[in-house]
């Protein structure tokens, strides 16, 4: 296999090329259909999803691919897998169909049910993040310039910044926001929140409806490798492929000081 320190650059190029394919349907018609759970799906999502797995057979053909659009694959022969790539060729549909910029082509490597490696581009914000284990987590804005290390900051509870979904807000959300002393809320769509917590913009993201596992491996791996974590409502960081459903728990995306958030639920 390919060494796993020489892979960041490659996995940077195919999320690149993805993002690309992503912009070509946005400059112009967005057609739009709807899969078995009515959630929406355009021709990027398939365009991105295609070229992403083709490069990725090309780099590494010994590991399994489990991508958002062909997720249908038997736990009896997922739970075999020791290291795979965890792809969503789309993430944010919903804001790439209000054309805001807010989604991001997110891309993992899964080693032991841990993302070891992450990749997030956001395309219309010439934007991304990516990280590999011990190695740290960066970002590249547009311009060209050389990448910049990102850390999660610590914990100020009388100025708190709340990263939130700008699709998805519930009473959960509503509740956790009256619990906290007059926090600053930022909303955003797909995996950028969590990238907001990494790179110290925000305390604490917390998602507290259903996510699916490649909703968030990437950015895990990010928020990690800059000093944060992503963990259930009792403190058990997200694991993967370990269970028949591919849907995660509710959790928190925080920075880098340990704190209950799951009390403000309450």
């Amino acid at each position: 296999m390919t060494e796993l320190s020489a892979l960041p650059s490659e996995i940077i190029s195919i999320a690149r090329q993805a993002g690309e394919a992503i912009m070509q349907v946005y400059s112009g018609e967005i057609e739009i259909s709807r899969k078995q759970d009515n959630s929406p799906l355009t021709h990027a999502d398939m365009a991105a999803h295609h070229i992403i797995e083709a490069a990725l057979k090309r780099l590494t053909p010994e590991l399994p691919i489990l991508s958002e659009e062909s997720a249908s694959i038997d736990f009896l022969i997922r739970s075999a897998w020791r290291r795979y790539w965890l792809v969503d060729p789309l993430d944010g549909t919903r804001e790439f169909i209000k054309r805001n910029g807010e989604f991001t082509v997110n891309i993992a490597l899964i080693e032991d049910s841990r993302p070891v490696m992450g990749v997030v581009y956001a395309p219309a914000k010439e934007l991304l993040y990516y990280a590999s284990e011990h190695q740290g987590a960066f970002k590249l804005g547009d311009g060209g310039q050389a990448p910049i290390a990102i850390k999660a900051r610590t914990l100020n509870l009388d100025r708190l910044t709340v990263a939130g979904s700008r699709s998805h807000s519930d009473i959960k959300m509503q509740t956790f926001l009256r619990n906290l002393s007059e926090p600053e809320l930022l909303s955003l769509g797909s995996s950028l929140k969590i990238c907001l917590v990494a790179e110290g913009k925000a305390d604490v993201y917390p998602r507290l409806g259903p996510t699916s596992e490649w909703d968030t491996a990437a950015a895990q791996c990010v928020l990690e490798e800059a000093g944060g974590r992503l963990t259930n409502k009792q403190g058990v960081p997200l694991r993967y492929n370990t269970k028949d459903s591919l849907l995660n728990p509710e959790f928190f995306a925080c920075g880098a000081t340990p704190h209950d958030w799951s009390q403000y639920l309450e």
